[in-house]
């Protein structure tokens, strides 16, 4: 899902559109051959499915797929889809509302309903796959801070768990994220008892007023005068990295993602510079889902990180694998080196964060 919101934050669209199939699973007949295995007895009476249930773990991906070939088929216009919700964009309200009505008119072909309560749009503002669309940007909706926010402390480790459930999605649009809310994973945790003290009462607050003051994201800008600049950092608890984009004018830019998270394993006993290397290394990965592979890096980390991947030799004090090296530098370099060899695909800067 988070490859489709990386994809229409890429479309920067005015007008948005959205279709829900109503009851799409049972929709799809189940061959007659099919049958015997969706079986069942309910009141000492035998039955079986003759449509696609909900709730067989593959009903999703055959449902995704069905509905996909029959827009291919009747060559509906550019959307993205996710099973059985659908989205269009365009500059105007008319060209969603063209589009919007093709494909209803090549679902309704194939056999699947459409209710009209069901299609949104066209809007400059609309919400697809639980997420708040404007301008090409993604944001948090109101009513769900407004449910988070409104949430009294927690009571056991079975609210923490969802608590955090609930927030994690949004975990993109919150620096330093997992530092903040580590003191809550840690009641969560099955080797200790539940205990809510001050220090899970703060990170409690903090993440709230985070999520109620959290920023939009993107769009995902493109062209020659266009500055992906990816910040990153190894701190004491953990790793941080966020990806901004910055275009002539603008002072800071627009970020496209925060992204953080504990060390693991053998990682707390990197030295410095490879804790920066791993932040650094795991930023590129995430910044390449976002703005794609080609497009160029401005890396600003704290330390001075690409002689080390450039020279290809693991330095003789180190703590992290030769194979961890390895990865690293073969990340690095390649992403470096793109098809235009007068454009290098990473630069970089010595900064402090934004």
């Amino acid at each position: 899902m988070l490859e489709l919101q990386y994809e229409l934050e890429s479309k920067a669209a005015k007008w948005y559109a959205t279709i829900d199939i109503a009851n799409a699973f049972f929709s799809i007949p189940l061959a007659a051959e099919c049958r015997p295995q969706f079986a069942f007895t309910w009141r000492g009476v035998q039955y079986t499915w003759n449509r696609l249930p909900q709730g067989w773990k593959h009903s999703p991906t055959i449902c995704h797929g069905l509905i996909q070939a029959a827009l291919e088929k009747g060559e509906a216009p550019e959307h993205l889809q996710y099973i059985d919700d659908i989205i269009v964009w365009g500059n105007t309200a008319a060209e969603v509302f063209e589009k919007g009505e093709k494909i209803i008119h090549i679902l309704l072909k194939a056999g699947f309903a459409i209710k009209q309560s069901k299609v949104k749009g066209p809007a400059r503002e609309i919400q697809f796959l639980v997420v708040k669309w404007q301008d090409g940007r993604w944001q948090i909706p109101t009513e769900v801070i407004n449910k988070i926010t409104a949430m009294s402390p927690l009571t056991s480790k079975k609210e923490t768990q969802a608590f955090l459930g609930a927030i994690g999605f949004w975990r993109m649009r919150i620096p330093e994220y997992s530092q903040i809310v580590s003191p809550l994973y840690l009641v969560t945790h099955k080797k200790n008892d539940f205990h809510w003290g001050p220090e899970q009462q703060q990170a409690f607050a903090q993440i709230k007023q985070e999520i109620a003051h959290a920023v939009a994201l993107g769009p995902v800008r493109t062209g020659p005068d266009v500055k992906n600049v990816l910040y990153s950092a190894a701190r004491n608890n953990g790793l941080s990295w966020s990806l901004w984009q910055k275009v002539p004018g603008e002072t800071r830019g627009r970020p496209l993602g925060f992204w953080s998270r504990s060390y693991r394993g053998s990682e707390a006993n990197y030295t410095p510079t490879e804790k920066e290397i791993l932040a650094a290394y795991e930023g590129v990965q995430a910044a390449s889902e976002v703005t794609g592979t080609e497009a160029q890096l401005l890396l600003a980390p704290r330390l001075p990180l690409l002689g080390w991947m450039f020279k290809g030799k693991v330095p003789s004090t180190h703590h992290a694998t030769d194979a961890t090296w390895s990865k690293w530098i073969a990340l690095v370099t390649q992403r470096a080196h793109t098809r235009n060899p007068n454009r290098p695909g990473i630069l970089e800067i010595i900064t402090n964060w934004p």
